[in-house]
């Protein structure tokens, strides 16, 4: 049976057929009038000027990615809650979101019932992450340790980024044109990660995002 209160809905995501995807699930849990962004800088117009009751955002996109304009959406919509949805596993991205501001993390590989369960959570003030994820969380708190002291925690979105990128296999020029900025900006980026990270080469670069579980495979270098 549909919530009765219509809903005014953002789905941010690069791909058209996920954002029908997303929209078809929610229509059928949700009276709603649903708004749609394919990049961050479509995303931003329509958070300034319209109010919202929900954000999805995907993490990846062309340009600026999810993790990249969190903060901003926030900043344009400070009662909203933002649900992320990703193709990337909770171990990667999960916790950056939650200590970032976001409402909640789900991945697109979860059932649509999740998805629902997971908007319904966070329009109630709550949060929402898989139920391992909760369990680690709760032991760590257990423990009173930070969730975890890896030296990627301490690095910006933007760094983050990056990092996966260039593990990725993906060269200076390459990032540079995805995220709309210049390849020395790109250089900057990556000599701020192999300080913060105590490395030396790209190839280090790439042992550690795998070591770490930052990306799920090996490019070329």
């Amino acid at each position: 049976m549909k919530d009765t209160n219509p809903l005014r809905i953002l789905i941010v995501d690069d791909h058209a057929i996920v954002r029908e995807g997303v929209r078809q699930i929610l229509s059928s849990a949700f009276q709603a009038d649903f708004r749609e962004a394919g990049d961050a800088r479509v995303a931003l117009e329509v958070a300034r000027r319209n109010p919202l009751d929900l954000i999805l955002l995907d993490v990846t996109m062309p340009g600026r990615s999810g993790l990249d304009i969190l903060g901003e959406l926030q900043a344009a919509q400070p009662n909203t809650p933002i649900l992320v949805l990703s193709t990337h596993g909770e171990d990667q991205f999960a916790r950056r979101v939650l200590r970032a501001g976001g409402s909640g993390y789900i991945t697109k590989a979860s059932v649509p019932n999740e998805l629902i369960r997971a908007a319904r959570k966070v329009l109630t003030g709550g949060r929402y992450v898989s139920e391992s994820l909760a369990e680690q969380l709760a032991g760590v708190l257990q423990r009173g340790n930070s969730p975890s002291g890896a030296a990627h925690e301490s690095l910006s979105a933007r760094e983050f980024e990056v990092l996966r990128m260039i593990a990725l296999g993906k060269s200076g020029k390459e990032i540079a044109a995805e995220l709309c900025v210049s390849f020395k900006t790109i250089s900057t980026y990556r000599t701020r990660l192999l300080q913060k990270l105590d490395l030396r080469t790209n190839a280090e670069l790439v042992q550690y995002a795998l070591r770490e579980g930052l990306i799920e495979g090996r490019g070329g270098l």
